[in-house]
């Protein structure tokens, strides 16, 4: 994977280089406020994301229950990430050209929002285009603050005030065993790496199962936490358990698990979010130290429309969201 070192693009990188790079780690992480260099005007903003990028998935979420998907417009990098980076290619079947700044590259929006810039380059992206520049690259810290950003704007509150701080701690919970888990045993070195990663895995997993028994969704209503662990396990069973052998138990061997999947898979807006075959392509195909020929498996196949009657726990959605109804029973 490449870096933009002072701005120059370097494929000749590595990890263990990184520890000798003083990186911007801190470049781009603003928020949306009132009296600051950025309001909360939704039609000033923009989101470059990737469909096969769990971690932009919960910003298209996020962007999408609040009902921004007019307003924050979007654009939609190719899955297939090669030495280049991430790259736009409007020819292929769900992606996009850069819409604001015509970039080939997503290093470019980087490179203009800061010529000198050093560090990763990532999605999701959250771009300011009044001001020219990138407010936010980092996952959760986008979701939060278009969620407290645009709460009025569509009458839907997944960051309630009062419960911040107990939806953090199970974003927290999840996302050290569940969401890095799956890449920590992915592209573990060592056995040991690799079984330490897996346990975790499955350990928390079983605590969520058995949480869910009798909790529609992680704190009872739908909020950001649920928001950050439907990407991982939406591509569990086709992504996970084979590329990265995440292989002790598959999400659709757990009742609750599969069944909370479904069920916001099914909520108003998501299923729109979910592209499988971006997902498989980027994994299977760009990962050529774990999957060296690039084939990209025709399965399994996955039904995530089925009936999951999980609205009979008592959890909500927001009212504004409304219910989807089941679909066919198992």
């Amino acid at each position: 994977m490449g870096r933009l070192i002072d701005g120059t693009w370097r494929t000749d990188i590595t990890n263990e280089d990184t520890a000798e790079i003083d990186y911007n780690e801190t470049a781009f992480r603003n928020k949306l406020q009132e009296g600051g260099r950025h309001p909360p005007d939704p039609e000033r903003y923009h989101l470059y994301i990737s469909r096969a990028c769990p971690w932009a998935h919960g910003a298209v979420l996020t962007r999408t229950l609040l009902g921004l998907d007019d307003a924050v417009t979007m654009d939609v990098v190719d899955p297939y990430r090669a030495e280049d980076g991430w790259q736009f290619t409007p020819t292929k079947a769900g992606c996009t050209s850069d819409t604001v700044n015509g970039s080939d590259y997503l290093r470019e929006v980087y490179t203009t929002a800061d010529s000198s810039y050093t560090g990763r380059v990532s999605v999701p992206v959250l771009w300011d285009k009044r001001e020219e520049t990138i407010v936010n690259e980092e996952s959760d810290e986008i979701m939060r603050t278009l969620a407290v950003a645009f709460t009025d704007y569509d009458g839907v509150d997944l960051y309630p005030a009062d419960r911040r701080g107990e939806i953090d701690e199970v974003i927290e919970a999840i996302y050290a065993p569940i969401n890095k888990g799956v890449y920590r045993a992915g592209f573990a070195s060592t056995q040991d790496e690799y079984e330490t990663a897996v346990r975790g895995i499955f350990e928390a997993l079983d605590r969520w199962e058995s949480i869910l028994s009798d909790r529609r969704f992680l704190l009872e209503d739908l909020t950001l936490a649920d928001l950050r662990l439907f990407p991982t396990l939406v591509r569990f069973d086709a992504v996970y358990y084979t590329h990265f052998k995440t292989n002790l138990r598959r999400i659709s061997d757990y009742p609750n698990l599969r069944a909370y999947t479904r069920d916001i898979y099914q909520l108003p807006g998501v299923a729109e979010t979910v592209n499988m075959d971006h997902i498989k392509e980027h994994y299977y195909r760009s990962h050529g130290e774990i999957n060296p020929g690039g084939i990209v498996p025709t399965g399994p196949e996955l039904d995530f429309e089925r009936s999951h009657n999980r609205n009979t726990l008592g959890g909500r959605v927001p009212d504004e969201l409304g219910e989807t109804p089941d679909g066919e029973s198992d």
